[in-house]
Protein backbone atom coordinates (compact mmCIF):
# COMPACT_ATOMS: atom_id res chain seq x y z
CA UNK A 1 0.00 0.00 0.00
CA UNK A 2 1.35 3.41 -0.95
CA UNK A 3 1.19 6.26 1.48
CA UNK A 4 1.46 10.01 1.76
CA UNK A 5 3.74 11.43 4.43
CA UNK A 6 2.40 14.53 6.16
CA UNK A 7 5.09 16.19 8.25
CA UNK A 8 6.50 19.38 9.66
CA UNK A 9 9.85 17.70 10.28
CA UNK A 10 12.55 18.89 7.85
CA UNK A 11 14.58 15.70 8.44
CA UNK A 12 11.63 13.48 7.44
CA UNK A 13 10.86 15.65 4.43
CA UNK A 14 14.49 15.46 3.32
CA UNK A 15 14.68 11.67 3.74
CA UNK A 16 11.40 10.80 2.01
CA UNK A 17 11.07 13.53 -0.62
CA UNK A 18 11.24 11.76 -3.97
CA UNK A 19 10.69 8.25 -2.59
CA UNK A 20 7.10 8.76 -1.45
CA UNK A 21 4.47 11.44 -1.77
CA UNK A 22 5.18 14.05 0.87
CA UNK A 23 3.22 17.01 2.16
CA UNK A 24 5.74 19.17 4.01
CA UNK A 25 4.06 21.76 6.21
CA UNK A 26 7.00 23.95 7.15
CA UNK A 27 6.52 26.21 10.18
CA UNK A 28 3.41 24.28 11.23
CA UNK A 29 3.01 23.09 14.81
CA UNK A 30 2.11 19.61 16.03
CA UNK A 31 -1.63 20.22 16.44
CA UNK A 32 -1.94 21.62 12.91
CA UNK A 33 -0.34 18.46 11.51
CA UNK A 34 -3.16 16.56 13.22
CA UNK A 35 -5.74 18.95 11.75
CA UNK A 36 -4.23 18.51 8.27
CA UNK A 37 -4.42 14.73 8.61
CA UNK A 38 -8.03 14.99 9.81
CA UNK A 39 -8.87 17.05 6.70
CA UNK A 40 -7.34 14.33 4.49
CA UNK A 41 -9.32 11.63 6.32
CA UNK A 42 -12.51 13.57 5.57
CA UNK A 43 -11.46 13.45 1.90
CA UNK A 44 -11.37 9.62 2.07
CA UNK A 45 -7.77 8.82 3.07
CA UNK A 46 -7.01 6.32 5.85
CA UNK A 47 -4.45 6.47 8.63
CA UNK A 48 -1.51 4.14 8.06
CA UNK A 49 0.52 5.22 11.10
CA UNK A 50 -0.83 6.22 14.49
CA UNK A 51 -0.91 9.98 15.20
CA UNK A 52 0.36 9.53 18.76
CA UNK A 53 3.09 6.97 18.11
CA UNK A 54 6.08 6.93 20.43
CA UNK A 55 6.47 8.10 23.99
CA UNK A 56 7.12 11.77 23.22
CA UNK A 57 4.01 13.75 24.15
CA UNK A 58 2.53 16.41 21.85
CA UNK A 59 3.55 19.18 24.27
CA UNK A 60 7.15 17.95 24.40
CA UNK A 61 8.04 18.12 20.71
CA UNK A 62 7.15 20.46 17.88
CA UNK A 63 7.53 17.72 15.21
CA UNK A 64 5.08 15.15 13.94
CA UNK A 65 5.03 12.88 10.90
CA UNK A 66 2.04 10.74 9.93
CA UNK A 67 1.40 8.50 6.93
CA UNK A 68 -2.01 8.25 5.31
CA UNK A 69 -3.21 6.18 2.38
CA UNK A 70 -2.58 7.53 -1.07
CA UNK A 71 -5.86 6.05 -2.25
CA UNK A 72 -9.14 7.70 -1.35
CA UNK A 73 -12.38 5.86 -0.65
CA UNK A 74 -15.34 6.18 1.62
CA UNK A 75 -14.86 8.00 4.92
CA UNK A 76 -13.02 5.59 7.23
CA UNK A 77 -14.69 5.99 10.62
CA UNK A 78 -11.89 4.13 12.46
CA UNK A 79 -9.31 6.60 11.11
CA UNK A 80 -11.60 9.50 11.94
CA UNK A 81 -12.09 8.33 15.53
CA UNK A 82 -8.35 7.84 16.03
CA UNK A 83 -7.45 11.29 14.68
CA UNK A 84 -10.25 13.02 16.61
CA UNK A 85 -9.19 11.28 19.84
CA UNK A 86 -5.56 12.21 19.11
CA UNK A 87 -6.52 15.86 18.61
CA UNK A 88 -8.44 15.86 21.90
CA UNK A 89 -5.46 14.40 23.78
CA UNK A 90 -2.97 16.75 22.11
CA UNK A 91 -5.11 19.82 22.84
CA UNK A 92 -5.48 18.80 26.49
CA UNK A 93 -1.74 18.34 26.90
CA UNK A 94 -0.91 21.57 25.06
CA UNK A 95 -3.44 23.52 27.15
CA UNK A 96 -1.92 22.15 30.35
CA UNK A 97 1.66 22.81 29.32
CA UNK A 98 2.47 24.39 25.94
CA UNK A 99 5.53 23.28 23.98
CA UNK A 100 8.44 25.40 25.09
CA UNK A 101 11.16 27.02 23.02
CA UNK A 102 14.16 24.76 22.44
CA UNK A 103 17.73 25.30 21.26
CA UNK A 104 18.58 24.14 17.73
CA UNK A 105 20.48 21.15 19.14
CA UNK A 106 17.41 19.94 21.02
CA UNK A 107 15.21 20.61 17.96
CA UNK A 108 17.62 18.48 15.92
CA UNK A 109 17.24 15.70 18.49
CA UNK A 110 13.43 15.89 18.28
CA UNK A 111 13.66 15.76 14.47
CA UNK A 112 15.72 12.58 14.76
CA UNK A 113 13.27 10.99 17.21
CA UNK A 114 10.31 11.76 14.93
CA UNK A 115 12.26 10.51 11.90
CA UNK A 116 13.08 7.24 13.66
CA UNK A 117 9.43 6.75 14.65
CA UNK A 118 8.06 7.39 11.17
CA UNK A 119 10.79 5.31 9.52
CA UNK A 120 9.82 2.37 11.74
CA UNK A 121 6.17 2.90 10.85
CA UNK A 122 6.91 3.07 7.13
CA UNK A 123 9.08 -0.05 7.24
CA UNK A 124 6.35 -1.96 9.13
CA UNK A 125 3.73 -0.73 6.68
CA UNK A 126 5.78 -1.91 3.69
CA UNK A 127 6.06 -5.45 5.11
CA UNK A 128 2.32 -5.96 4.68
Amino acid sequence: MNGILITNNPAAEKKYFGSMKTIYLENTDYIHILYSVRDKIHEGHKLLTHPLSGSVKPNQTPYKSIVISEEKGQLDFDSLKIIEDSITIAKKLLDEKPTREYSQKILDDFQLIDLDLITGGIESMRQF
